[in-house]
């Protein structure tokens, strides 16, 4: 049966689906995703442990707790992810996961709190339809699984969407629950956070001088001899098309980067390198720096795009985009023990931002981290509401441009399976406050998907150095 709210266009869902459900008399309905109630959706996830696999079904505003769901079952889980279960997904022409287990043939475990609901969805396997199931024909679908509590409802509220300035206490707090380290008087004393470089001090000097010229910069680049080759292999970049060959720092400078972007461009650089990347990160994570660079190019892109009086400091923009995933490397500096988990677990909830869950886990987020740290080095104030609200696309407070710029910047790239975010839908709201339309992101956008190699090409040279 069909609902008042089904979809036509994207009829029949995929027919190893409905041969399943019909096979075992199941009822059902179909629904466009938007017109369902989010806290009547369930998650499937598949895990594996060895040689093991099981369909996990929870609802969707809980998150899987893979620790309790360890000690209850012995195992050690991980989700499987796209490029694995893609098999399964083509075999049966699926464009997501049903919570389906019969379709799959292997064991289930669900959250009994679906059980619960007046009705449940389920995606379909066509993107945006969901399939509709009363208590009924979900025990019916689950007559062969096993209930198991191993999932918790998650805040409402996204903890990022709170003020920063209760930061500080909550990292402490999570500083001695986790890791039971004394607090000095200092908190970045217990923490054991790595001292600036000279160079990111000489930089930092410079930015707030407004007497400062080329040379000082150039003078500064040149005595950092890995620093001084990336800015002049940036500059030599196709990416940048410059004429001619780049033969000094100086000329990077004067010919192809410009002031502004070179010294953002060695702050960021060198801030980057003062925390070791983990080595551990979730399957799906795009890597670290090309992450960075696609989304300071777009930022970069973008900025050009705005109306003049809207247009924010472009260097500092672009430097907001190398950094907003500074507090990634922060977290596994600082919670190792715990690093691991929370990188599992982000895979395992696919369903809810990496902020909700780190939150979940260790009380604190990487965006709050990462902003706490700028805070305790003196980067612009720009740089730090940029990383602490950069998740938030309806942020208007303070520095909110630099803010926006981030957030929309990185929905575009996850839209293109560029890093992932649990929710990459743009609102209007979030264009209208940077003066850009969709066809001019969009444009932005193709620019820098275009220039892939060339960009390619830059974050090999930051991951070399």
């Amino acid at each position: 049966m069909l609902s008042a709210h089904s979809i036509t266009a994207r009829e029949p869902i995929p027919s190893a689906v409905t041969h399943t459900l019909e096979s075992a008399g199941i009822t059902f309905s179909l629904h466009a995703s938007h017109s369902v109630d989010a806290q009547l959706r369930a998650h499937a996830i598949v895990l594996q442990h060895l040689n093991q696999q099981y369909l996990v079904v929870i609802p969707r505003h809980h998150i899987l707790d893979l620790a309790k769901l360890n000690a209850r079952t012995g195992g050690h889980w991980q989700a499987l992810i796209n490029s694995t279960q893609s098999p399964w997904l083509s075999h049966y022409s699926l464009e997501a996961l049903p919570a389906i287990p019969t379709l799959f043939n292997i064991p289930c475990l669900y959250a009994s709190e679906l059980l619960s609901n007046s009705m449940t969805y389920i995606e379909s396997g066509v993107v945006d339809l969901l399939i509709g199931l009363s208590p009924c024909a979900l025990r019916t679908l689950f007559a062969t699984a096993e209930a198991i509590e191993c999932s918790q409802v998650v805040a409402l509220q996204h903890p990022n969407h709170s003020p920063a300035a209760a930061d500080a206490q909550g990292i402490e707090q999570a500083v001695i629950a986790l890791t039971k380290r004394r607090i000095h008087k200092r908190l970045e004393e217990t923490l054991e956070i790595p001292l600036l470089s000279s160079t990111a001090k000489k930089v930092l000097r410079l930015r707030t001088d407004p007497l400062a010229d080329i040379d000082e910069l150039a003078a500064i680049v040149e005595t950092d001899p890995p620093l001084a080759a990336q800015v002049i292999s940036w500059a030599a970049s196709p990416y940048y098309a410059a004429p001619g060959k780049i033969r000094s720092v100086e000329d990077a400078i004067t010919r192809v980067l410009g002031f502004d972007l070179v010294i953002n461009l060695a702050l960021g650089l060198s801030l980057g390198k003062n925390l070791a990347l983990p080595t551990d990160k979730p399957q799906y994570c795009t890597p670290y720096w090309q992450q960075a660079i696609y989304t300071a190019a777009l930022i970069e892109g973008l900025v050009r795009l705005m109306p003049a009086g809207k247009k924010p400091e472009s260097g500092l923009a672009y430097l907001a985009g190398l950094l907003h995933n500074f507090g990634f490397a922060l977290l596994a500096h600082v919670f190792p023990p715990h690093f691991s988990l929370v990188c599992r677990s982000i895979e395992a909830n696919s369903h809810l931002s990496h902020s909700v869950v780190e939150y979940h886990l260790l009380g604190i987020t990487r965006e709050q981290m990462g902003a706490w740290l700028m805070q305790c080095w003196n980067i612009p104030d720009e740089l730090v509401y940029a990383l602490r609200y950069q998740d938030d696309p309806m942020y208007q407070g303070q520095h909110a441009t630099y803010a926006n710029l981030t957030c929309l910047a990185q929905l575009l790239l996850a839209q293109n399976n560029i890093g992932r975010i649990a929710n990459n839908t743009i609102p209007d709201a979030l264009y209208e406050r940077l003066g850009l339309s969709p066809d001019k992101a969009q444009l932005a956008l193709q620019r820098v998907l275009e220039a892939e190699q060339a960009l390619r090409n830059l974050v090999a040279q930051f991951n070399q150095s």
